[in-house]
């Protein structure tokens, strides 16, 4: 039962995370834009992030909301994660002005809660990934149906 119940709740806090981020980009997308501008690492693609990120946010949600593709949904949140990690630790390591363009709460945190927060996500997206792979499917429960001697 455990195994059934931790996917679905790591699921729950990805789409928690990702439309509350989405949402706030989109409610604050002029300051997003130009926050994204500032960084020198998205500076060149800055106006394809700035609405391609919050759109990518919301299909992950969508894609972890809906059980048939809640493992590419798992996948998605997983390579979304890294993919921020890697970006705040390159923007900590390497720039001297340090812009935050995340949304609501989550620009409070420090740059170092920050990253602690995204490798925590990250290892539950990949523990959920795991988890759900080994979760035996509708479909798979109906075969092993016929396959059982009645009694």
């Amino acid at each position: 039962m455990l195994k059934r119940t931790i996917p679905s709740i790591i699921a729950l806090l990805l789409i928690v995370l990702f439309l509350y981020t989405g949402i706030s980009k989109l409610m604050e997308y002029t300051v997003f834009k130009e926050q994204i501008g500032a960084s020198p690492i998205l500076h060149p693609i800055a106006p394809f992030i700035a609405w391609a990120l919050p759109l990518a946010e919301f299909a992950v949600a969508v894609l972890l909301f809906i059980p048939a593709w809640r493992l590419w949904g798992l996948y998605a949140s997983f390579v979304l994660m890294i993919a921020f990690t890697g970006y705040v630790i390159a923007i900590v390591s390497f720039s001297k002005e340090l812009p935050c363009s995340c949304g609501g709460v989550l620009q409070e945190m420090s740059w170092n809660q920050h990253i602690i927060f995204n490798i925590i996500m990250t290892i539950l997206a990949l523990i959920g990934a795991i988890l759900e792979r080994k979760r035996p499917k509708v479909q798979d429960l109906d075969n092993a149906k016929h396959h059982i001697a009645p009694l």
